[in-house]
């Protein structure tokens, strides 16, 4: 079974996604907690490096963001063969439009790009950019070429356009409609740019609990299960939003509560482990790192019924399967190393390997596999947009300072 829950008691909200009764997404949030991701701001460099080829700037947010040159060119400026300098780019004490893409994390401000986008359910308008583009997961020739017409026929003022993986199968005039509905907020954000004061919030992300039901509620099988009566209610006003029917969708069941679900208690303390079990028998291990994730896979206990090959690849097949939902879960990102245990034959790896990318789809956040380095360990990378799940429920051990050891 498919289905989204938010249990939200005491203005802290927990929401989750299921699909085949396995918890594969977790996220928590406070209502006093304002996430910054997808906020739009009118903001200020503070101070330009030209040894980074970067700049800090002034969001109004505490901490300054991080601008790197890569995100502070334009389209044009990127497909340019030229080559430019943070500082020809932008000045101290200028005045910038900029878009949050990632949190801040420890001592590090979030990141910020000056090519902002306006999410909606089944697209994206990027009023910096002419393109008109449709997600990858969509790969029908018809499909694809029916969603760049109709981008042509819509988008206004030099403005571009993403389908996003939920628009193939909707109807002209529900995107139609949402197009409009954000060509509508990015109007409002070109009014408020040139009031004072500065730094200031142009534009506010949803708060996390619609934010994962309008990118996530994309399947017929999905039905929303709420405790909370003011969210039920906040769903239902924001259903013309969503472009959705939530009717028979959505249902209000406040004695819903996580910790009661046996299953979902095991998936989410499963997750803030070291060590994951497989029903093989076998086990992968889990290790976090500043740097990069590590995932090693162990055979453990599973000792195969005709022959070691055999043996070795179905414990590699489970565990590849188990470390896609295990990466979502945690909701790591960056670079991911895995040591699977070793396989001889070509056929081996390579059906392995296809069910990594078969997985992959089911990531909203795009993992890529870039392939098999020379010592035999896949290299998997995933975009780091939050801290992961054991950052947000753990802190540094004060005695060891996250060491793990016991000194002699």
């Amino acid at each position: 079974m498919n289905y989204i829950f938010i249990d939200s008691v005491d203005g802290i909200s927990k929401v989750g996604i299921v699909e085949e009764n396995r918890l594969v997404e977790y996220y928590t949030g406070e209502e006093n907690k304002e996430k910054l991701v997808g906020n739009i701001y009118r903001a200020r460099i503070e101070t330009v490096l030209q040894g980074m080829e970067a700049a800090f700037v002034d969001i109004g947010e505490g901490k300054n963001a991080y601008l790197n040159i890569k995100d502070a060119l334009n389209l044009e400026q990127i497909y340019s063969k030229e080559e430019y300098k943070i500082n020809e780019l932008v000045k101290g004490g200028q005045e910038i439009i900029v878009q949050v893409i990632k949190e801040s994390q420890g001592s590090k401000g979030p990141k910020v790009t000056a090519r902002i986008s306006i999410p909606g359910r089944y697209l994206v308008l990027t009023p910096f950019s002419n393109k008109i583009n449709v997600s990858r997961k969509i790969i029908g020739f018809k499909a694809v070429s029916r969603l760049k017409i109709l981008g042509e026929k819509i988008v206004k003022e030099n403005t571009g356009v993403i389908f996003r993986t939920m628009a193939e199968d909707v109807d002209d005039s529900l995107l139609i409609d949402e197009y409009n509905l954000l060509w509508d907020i990015y109007n409002r954000i070109q009014r408020e740019i040139n009031f004072l004061p500065c730094p200031k919030l142009l534009y506010r992300e949803l708060d996390l609990v619609y934010q994962i039901v309008r990118d996530s509620f994309n399947d017929k099988n999905h039905r929303i299960i709420v405790n909370n009566k003011d969210i039920y209610d906040k769903l239902l006003l924001l259903e013309d939003y969503f472009s959705y029917d939530f009717e028979g969708k959505i249902l209000l069941d406040k004695s819903f509560s996580m910790e009661m679900d046996v299953n979902l208690i095991k998936d989410l303390n499963e997750a803030l482990d070291r060590r994951v079990s497989l029903k093989s028998g076998g086990h992968i291990v889990i290790d976090e790192t500043e740097a990069l994730t590590a995932i090693d896979v162990n055979t453990g206990k599973y000792i195969g019924n005709y022959s070691l090959d055999e043996t070795i690849l179905l414990t590699n097949i489970e565990a590849a399967e188990e470390i896609l939902r295990q990466i979502r879960l945690r909701d790591i990102g960056g670079i991911v190393i895995v040591d699977f245990i070793d396989m001889r034959s070509e056929k081996d790896i390579s059906e392995v390997l296809s069910i990594l990318h078969n997985n992959l789809s089911k990531d909203r956040n795009k993992p890529t596999v870039v392939g098999i380095t020379k010592l035999g360990l896949v290299e998997i990378t995933r975009k780091r947009i939050r801290s992961t799940l054991e950052l947000r429920n753990s802190t540094v051990c004060p005695n060891c300072k996250g060491s793990g050891r016991v000194p002699k």
